[in-house]
């Protein structure tokens, strides 16, 4: 029984302290939307104001609240662009770091510019404007510098992981459309390229007619090739004798010098009855 009293006490203890730690949390995040809120309304109501005495009043007044309003607005950007970036690129945050502290010379600066709109020495004031303006746009182009590498250094990386993507893409739908390129390739007649071997195929064919020619002319016995060599040496003869101009006489075929071929019949005698 003592156990389950022990048990349920420290049950009760735990979720008490849950219950603090929650409420803690929660009552910390709601003072810093309270704070930030806060902070936003005064910004906008500070902003409106000097653009207020921009466009109403004249002189000096007027040439500080375009300073102060110049300054704050180039430094915002600025930061709200190297946050934005530094969320996803580890490398901006040494520029956030120089940004932390180009905003104290930056305070500083809009600290002196709101100090001298309540000063009544116009004359003095008018005679500093000049060396506040230089330090001004030295803060402006400062943080300007930073917020410009910051985006393109963003847009830089967009660019490349779209071309990677892109090629990614075209790789794709070329193995997609894998049967465009064997159509292709079924299409296209084949080309020996010069310099090559000949073929085995074609080599093969034409010593099987040459062996058929030698066979024949072994076949058709030492009867064809004589007939073949007289054949040749008549005309050699017959213009050796009569001349190159001299017509040629017509004479009639021996029938005992024709060539005698295997195939051929052999006459049979004629009878008489």
């Amino acid at each position: 029984m003592a156990e389950a009293i022990a048990i349920l006490a420290l049950l009760f203890v735990a979720f008490v302290a849950l219950g603090v730690f929650v409420t803690v949390k929660a009552v910390k995040a709601a003072k810093r939307g309270v704070d930030r809120t806060i902070t936003q309304a005064r910004r906008t109501v500070e902003d409106t104001t000097l653009r207020a005495k921009t466009y109403g009043t004249g002189g000096v007044t007027a040439e500080l609240a375009q300073l102060r309003l110049s300054l704050r607005t180039s430094m915002r950007a600025t930061q709200d662009a190297l946050e934005a970036g530094a969320a996803e690129d580890a490398s901006l945050q040494e520029s956030l770091q120089l940004f932390r502290r180009l905003s104290a010379h930056g305070h500083e600066l809009d600290a002196d510019l709101k100090r001298l709109e309540r000063d009544p020495d116009r004359a003095g004031v008018a005679a500093q404007l000049e060396e506040l303006r230089e330090r001004t746009q030295r803060i402006i182009h400062s943080a300007e510098s930073l917020r410009w590498a910051a985006r393109d250094r963003a847009r830089k990386f967009a660019d490349d992981d779209l071309a990677s993507l892109n090629a990614q893409i075209d790789v794709e739908a070329g193995a997609l459309r894998h049967w465009t390129v064997s159509e292709q390739e079924g299409l296209s007649w084949p080309t020996e390229p010069a310099g090559t071997a000949p073929d085995p195929a074609v080599s093969a064919t034409s010593a099987a007619s040459a062996a058929s020619a030698a066979s024949a002319e072994e076949r058709t016995g030492p009867a064809a090739a004589g007939a073949r060599a007289r054949s040749a040496q008549e005309p050699d003869a017959g213009r050796g004798a009569s001349g190159p101009d001299e017509p040629r006489a017509i004479t009639a075929k021996d029938p005992r010098q024709q060539p005698f071929y295997s195939w051929q019949k052999s006459t049979r005698p004629e009878t008489t009855n």
